[in-house]
This record gives structure tokens, sequence and C-alpha cells, in this order.
């Protein structure tokens, strides 16, 4: 017997509890089951997480307190990242089946189907990781309800027909461990950590750790959604496409010979040092916030050539049979970046030619 049978399957008891859950949640419970798989257990909503520990930091009147709450935002900061990368890597790597693949029609589906990446449960490792970043901070009671609510969203992925119980169960596991390795890993970053505090460059690598995030989810949602090559019509001039792209933004060196692959994960690997490494220095906003959107963007394309070896493009804009390279979503927050920088150079520019006419 494989590792799968005793680790996985449970001797069966794995299948068993999900048809269980599946079959036996009532049609009254299906809104609170959309609740807790759509909303509040999806990780979708951690920039919203991230937004509130700190709007909660800043209304605490306890310095002490602000401080704890900060830090427990650092760690959950820290621990989204990992847990994202492990999961990512385990989804591709392993690829278990969900359970529409296994049991076809049989399947109470609540939400789209879907059938591949089952290993371990995304939405459950999200809500262990709201556990743990909020667990030290809260009393008796409202312990109690953070378990209710990572049971809850447990339940909703087997409710809903898009995990097995060993799928949740890993990620509440991955969740929590990559909670306790991130608070290991803080002490170790003191200094950048003390860095962060006195500049809020922490605001700024969350804000790249954003643009990450929100670049490969959509990502992710497109390869599972479509298929390569397909292309759905949104408007008379906006396509969503599925389609790799082995060179740069908007398809640079798209055709070169496969040695860009290696050139591109080191260069945009040097580009980010540089980026992070600026981040922590004390910079003006807008320069912050253009710095923070490359980083973001240069990772999630780094990302896609380490995992897949090329890049996924999904955004297709076009004028009648004039198509612009399709692109991504870090390739916008490239730009995006890019343009912040612009407009920190284009005021100092302006005083400069003001000072030469009145001279």
């Amino acid at each position: 017997m494989s590792w799968k049978f005793f680790l996985y399957d449970w001797g069966g008891l794995n299948i068993a509890l999900f048809q269980a859950i599946n079959m036996s949640t009532p049609a009254a419970l299906e809104p609170l089951a959309s609740f807790f798989n759509l909303v509040i257990g999806n990780y979708w909503t951690a920039p919203l997480m991230l937004l509130a520990m700190w709007g909660w930091s800043k209304s605490a009147p306890d310095p002490t307190r602000a401080d704890a709450i900060r830090y427990r935002l650092r760690v959950f900061s820290v621990a989204f990242a990992l847990a994202f990368l492990v999961a990512t890597i385990l989804k591709l790597w392993i690829d278990f089946p969900r359970p529409p693949a296994v049991f076809g029609d049989m399947v109470r589906v609540i939400g789209g189907i879907e059938r591949h990446y089952s290993l371990p449960s995304g939405h459950a490792t999200y809500a262990a990781l709201v556990v743990g970043a909020l667990w030290p901070l809260i009393g008796r009671r409202g312990r109690i309800g953070l378990v209710l609510y990572a049971a809850l969203v447990g339940w909703s992925r087997i409710a809903a027909g898009m995990h097995f119980p060993a799928d949740v169960l890993a990620g509440w596991v991955l969740g929590l461990s990559c909670t306790a390795l991130a608070g290991w890993l803080m002490p170790l970053a003191a200094p950048v950590w003390q860095s962060a505090r006195r500049t809020s460059t922490w605001v700024w690598f969350a804000v790249a750790a954003s643009a990450v995030m929100t670049d490969q989810l959509a990502k992710f949602a497109i390869t599972r959604t479509f298929a390569y090559g397909e292309q759905v019509e949104v408007t008379p001039f906006f396509n969503f496409v599925h389609v790799l792209n082995p060179g740069a933004a908007f398809s640079f060196l798209a055709n070169a010979g496969g040695w860009q692959r290696y050139f591109f994960i080191t260069l945009g690997l040097v580009v980010s040092a540089w980026l992070g490494r600026m981040l922590c220095q004390q910079l003006p906003r807008l320069e912050a916030m253009g710095y923070s959107l490359i980083l973001g963007g240069a990772l999630g394309n780094v990302a896609d050539r380490v995992l897949r070896g090329q890049v996924v493009d999904f955004l297709d804009f076009h004028w009648r049979l004039a198509h612009w390279p399709a692109f991504n979503l870090a390739d916008v927050a490239i730009t995006i970046g890019a343009l912040c920088l612009f407009l920190t150079v284009v005021p100092k520019s302006s005083k400069g030619t003001e000072a030469e006419v009145s001279g």
C-alpha cells in the first residue's frame, strides 16, 4: 500500500467523510457555505486583513498594544507569503484530483466546478493564517470564535464540493506551520523590521506582496478556467485569453531561443534585490509606491518563469484586427510603478525650467 492510502485516503475514511458532509448538508445551509467559501474565508481578502490590522494598531490607545498588533501583522504577512509559495508548489507538484473529478455528477457543487489541484485547501490555509495572526491578541471568547471560523471555512469547502477533508486538514497544518515559522524568522530579521518601523518600509513591502498575490491568483484562475489559446470576448475591444509568453513584458524577446528564461529570472532577482534595498530607505510616498509596484510585478513574472517556464498572459486589448501584445497584472503593476516614478521626476523638472526662465 502507498503512502497516499494512509496519509491522504486515511484507509477510505477521507472519501467517507466527504460524502457524509457534502451529501448531508441541507439546502438551507448553502448560503452559509457560500458566505464562508466565497467571502470571509477567501484568500482574496488578505489585503483587507492587512488594512484591518493596520487600522487596529493605529486606533489602539496603548503604545505597547499597538506594537503587539503591528508585530502580528508582520508575522501574518511573512506567513502568508510562505504559505502561498508552499501551497502553490504542492498543488502543481502533487496535483490531486478534486471531488468532481472523482465522483462526477454525484458531487453537489456550490460555485464553479474545479477538477485539479485539490491538496492543500487554500481557503483552509488562509483561515489558519488568520487564526495564527490574531490568536495572541484576543481573549478566550475571541479564540473560540477563531476556531469556529476556521472550522466553518473548512466545512464550507467540503460542503461546496471543492475539497476533501484531508485537503482541509493539510491547509490548516500548512497555515499554522507557516505562522510558527514566520514567528521564528522575525527575530532573525529584527534589524530590517526596526528600519521598517521608522520608515514604514513594511507598508511598501506589503504593497509589493499584494501585487504578487493578486497577479498569481489571477493567473491561477486563468490557467484553471481557460484552455491554452482560448479567447473569450468581453467587450468589442477587450478579450480574456490564455497564452504563454517566454519573453518579457508585452512579449519582448518572446521569439528568442530559450536562453531568455534564465536571463530574465536572473535579471528579475537582481532588480528585485535592488528595489528591496531602495524601499528600506526614507523615500517620498509616490516614489516608494513606484518601487513597490515594480518589485511586485517583477517577482510575479519571475515566479511564472520558475514554476511554469513561461509567463501567463491573459489581457488582450485590440482595435479591429490590430492587437496589442497580451499582458498580465504583473505588467500592469510595473507600468503603474514606472508612471509613479515618472511623476516624481516631472515636478522637479518643471521647477528647474521655471528657475531658468525666471533667471
